[in-house]
């Protein structure tokens, strides 16, 4: 520790000196650490009634203290001026306590095995600790570290080597198995990013093949159309110069050409034109069939076949009406088929009682078979309209079936 600062440091706490009083020896120290000096030794007898003996801890020679305490000793203003001094300037070379504001790390810990300052001996977590000075601290340990490599044996060296290595060897394996892992990782997305740009490509090919079918489909009848238009633009403009013409010769062989391209003009079959619709529709595929399909099963998608088909369109109280109709027919049926059921068990019993049977036979009103022929009658009519149904139904199913073919 740089000398200035001993001179500095009280005996007794290590630290700088607070409040420092000068003994009657000479000596200077904290009056806080006067104090309890004095609180140790009071078991000394009291041979003078107004003065209290003290043992100085330096020279230990016997001084008195007033009976006022350390506060009648002298204050030592050179000392504390220094102190003062060396407080404003700046140390850093000197090591401080990081808990103790600017306080020199003075003293060694031997518990504890650390540099300490004054305050952490007495007010801090140090209080109590076994401690030496630096000087007899420094000399005893730099003989102790040199005992400290022959705890170090040659097996422990092998062991330290062989860790080593085998660490490294374990390092090595895992970045193998990294960058294999990356390579998969490239390679099962460059193989995913391939099958999607395949996928992209063939549903963009359908869509152009259904773009040119569309086409095709429809640019003929357009331009066949135009020349229809422009043929009837044409005859519009030659009948407005045949109302010119005054020559009755030329008009009436005008107006017979124009009534004859008239005629043949109305008997060209215009195209019936058709509601329409693409199917299917790409959106509710993706939405539909992509969305829900595993990543390993993309490559097995199907690419669908775009198709133009006639668009069908029922309103919803036609579809309400028809299945109110659907609904009557069939509790007619029901119905009907309970009753029939009915009269043939009847039939059948009376068949095997003969006596009961002839006698209810002759008894039957002709009414009666009246309401048979009725029953008969209206059970046809309604077998006619689930037959009808049925047969709406199948059309449905076979519309239906044409449009998932396709998938």
């Amino acid at each position: 520790m740089h000398h200035f600062e001993e001179e500095l440091t009280c005996s007794i706490c290590y630290s700088l000196f607070e409040d420092p009083r000068v003994l009657p020896c000479s000596h200077t120290f904290c009056r806080n650490c006067l104090e309890g000096v004095i609180q140790l030794s009071s078991n000394f007898s009291i041979w003078r009634p107004l003065r209290v003996p003290l043992k100085c801890p330096n020279c230990r020679s016997i001084v008195e203290i007033p009976a006022s305490g350390t506060e009648s000793l002298p204050i030592n203003f050179a000392l504390k001026a220094i102190i003062e001094k060396y407080r404003q300037e700046d140390h850093s070379d000197v090591a401080t306590c990081s808990e103790h504001y600017r306080q020199p790390l003075n003293v060694y810990c031997l518990l504890d095995k650390k540099l300490v300052c004054g305050h952490c001996l007495t007010i801090g977590k140090h209080n109590g600790h076994p401690i030496d000075d630096l000087h007899s601290a420094y000399i005893k340990e730099k003989e102790s570290s040199g005992k400290l490599l022959e705890q170090l044996t040659d097996k422990h060296w092998t062991n330290v080597c062989l860790l080593i290595e085998k660490l490294k060897e374990q390092k090595s394996q895992c970045e193998s198995i990294v960058q294999d892992d990356k390579k998969v990782v490239v390679q099962y997305f460059k193989k995913l990013s391939d099958t999607l740009e395949h996928k992209k490509q063939a549903l963009l090919s359908a869509l152009d093949e259904i773009n040119t079918h569309i086409s095709q489909e429809y640019e003929p009848l357009i331009e066949k159309l135009k020349k229809i238009r422009e043929e009837q633009l044409e005859l519009m403009s030659l009948n407005t110069s045949i109302q010119k013409e005054e020559s009755p010769l030329v008009f009436l062989e005008k107006v017979d050409d124009v009534h004859q391209r008239i005629k043949a003009l109305k008997e060209k079959q215009l195209p019936d034109v058709k509601p329409v619709e693409i199917y299917p529709r790409i959106g509710h595929l993706l939405k539909d069939v992509w969305s829900k399909t595993e990543i390993g099963q993309i490559n097995k998608i199907l690419t669908p076949k775009i198709k133009l088909i006639p668009k069908r369109k029922l309103s919803s109280k036609s579809s309400e009406k028809e299945r109110g109709k659907s609904k009557e027919h069939l509790q007619a049926v029901n119905a009907l088929t309970v009753m029939l059921l009915l009269v043939i068990v009847v039939i059948a019993v009376f068949s095997f009682h003969k006596p009961v049977s002839s006698v209810v036979m002759e008894a039957i009103p002709t009414y009666i078979s009246e309401l048979l022929l009725f029953i008969y009658q209206d059970f046809c009519t309604h077998l006619q309209s689930t037959v009808d149904m049925l047969y709406h139904t199948f059309n449905l199913l076979v519309e239906f079936l044409g449009r998932i073919v396709p998938l």
